[in-house]
């Protein structure tokens, strides 16, 4: 699809005649007639390049440049003007415009100009996503104490050559660690090869670690490298690696004692020089009591076990995360970063996330997608963020526990909603999407005290 170009300008001719040529060359046109409407144009359909005049009635171009660099700082904007000076062009410069354009209008430098406006976005989006590959994807967000300690030990462990075990539940980033380890090493400018062993049929899975000859078996038309041969002088992140047969794990153990293999169908030795990292979500110990997986692998896969974290065991990095993940996803789709309202950040800090970071990063993915405004609030939130986020108990724990928390902000904001709603049941069960019924048995549960509805 073409880029889509807004052109902003208070004469209707320069608007026909852009939009023709715009037309013409294949780029959907968005027209607005003064800085007003090109504000709000830009925040509905999202441009990927703005012709914008500097003399307009109301808001002027320059005012408008920085409401739009404000929103979107990426965005190109190129300026018109039929008075423009060395002053005027300086202060658009320094707000960021991509390029300025003297009125008349040539029709050739306008289209060059947005060509290269588009070219240039194209570019700066796609470096972002590499860098955010590169760097952010290997960057672990968390101060809390689990993950100060964790951040230490990946400090200390990366620059060796150990292998790492890499332990946790699903969703908590195990992948993260393991890139964070690479990037960290001696190795970071060699290759990192994922391997995820639960995803390959287990017909396969030999083929993709030591690759095969031709021949091998049926489809196999050509010669194919393994994963284990890509990563040579890098890093092999085995991830699920409980899943594995018991005979692939026999010739994984194989190649980690020796540094040599043969692809399938093959007899010739292959030298490697791989640093391998594994993960798991699953208790290997006890895979190894039901006979499922080696116990010499496990040994020689441990030599440094890295444990990662559950999010209800670092609540206090939730709003770290959520900070992170509101700006990611806002800039992925070109939009300026919502804000989290306090009231319903409390709720996302009380919810236990049983599917981790991975829950977590999802549900604001969704919030920014589907939010209408720029704030957030607690009735944007998913139902289910509401039901389970305070527990179901209104005592019995321990002081201080975590169901003891979840129970207090309960109590808390259904004390509070009530009394924004006068005391009146219904209308507080209306507000907070849950039956009257449901809302009556907490009020009694937690012994509150809402005024009659006589």
């Amino acid at each position: 699809m073409k880029p889509k170009i807004l052109v902003v300008d208070d004469e209707e001719s320069i608007r026909r005649t852009l939009s023709a040529v715009l037309k013409d060359e294949g780029y959907p046109v968005l027209l607005a007639r003064h800085g007003a409407e090109a504000l709000e144009l830009a925040s509905q359909e999202q441009p990927d390049a703005v012709l914008l005049d500097i003399a307009m009635p109301g808001k002027s171009g320059i005012d408008v440049l920085a409401g739009l660099k404000e929103a979107w700082p990426n965005l190109p904007v190129i300026m018109m003007s039929g008075h423009g000076t060395i002053e005027t062009a300086v202060r658009a410069t320094k707000l960021g415009a991509y390029d300025f354009i003297e009125k008349p209008l040539s029709i050739e430098k306008i289209l060059l100009a947005v060509r290269n406006a588009v070219d240039h976005q194209k570019l700066a989006e796609a470096n972002r996503i590499l860098i955010d590959t590169l760097d952010g994807g290997s960057r672990i967000i968390g101060e809390s104490e689990p993950m100060k300690k964790l951040k230490s030990q990946i400090e200390r462990v990366a620059p060796t050559n150990g292998w790492v075990l890499i332990t946790g539940q699903n969703g908590t980033g195990k992948e993260l660690v393991a890139r964070a380890v690479h990037a960290m090493s001696l190795r970071r400018e060699e290759p990192f090869i994922e391997v995820n062993c639960a995803a390959i049929p287990e017909d396969l899975i030999e083929s993709e670690l030591f690759g095969h000859e031709k021949g091998a078996f049926t489809g196999a038309v050509s010669q194919k490298r393994g994963k284990f041969d890509l990563a040579d002088q890098g890093t092999l992140f085995l991830d699920e690696i409980a899943d594995m047969s018991l005979k692939t794990q026999a010739k994984v153990l194989r190649i980690l004692q020796e540094q040599t293999f043969e692809r399938v169908g093959g007899v010739k030795k292959i030298q490697v020089d791989v640093r391998v990292l594994a993960a798991t979500n699953k208790d290997l110990l006890k895979e190894i009591e039901r006979g499922a997986f080696r116990e010499d692998l496990y040994y020689r896969l441990n030599v440094i076990p890295f444990h990662v974290p559950s999010l209800s065991e670092r609540q206090e990095d939730i709003p770290l995360l959520v900070e992170h993940f509101l700006q990611h996803s806002a800039a992925e789709v070109r939009q300026k970063p919502r804000q989290l309202d306090k009231a319903a950040l409390r709720v996302l800090v009380a919810y236990p996330w049983p599917g981790n970071v991975r829950e977590l990063r999802n549900i604001i993915e969704r919030l920014v997608l589907m939010t209408p405004g720029q704030r957030i609030t607690v009735n944007d939130l998913p139902e289910e963020l509401m039901k389970g986020g305070a527990g179901e108990r209104a005592g019995g724990a321990p002081d201080g526990s975590l169901a003891d928390a979840r129970s207090r902000f309960e109590r808390d904001y259904i004390a509070r909603k009530l009394a924004e709603n006068g005391g009146n049941i219904s209308k507080t069960a209306e507000k907070l999407g849950v039956a009257r019924e449901s809302l009556s048995r907490k009020i009694k549960q937690f012994g509150l005290q809402p005024r009659s509805e006589a």
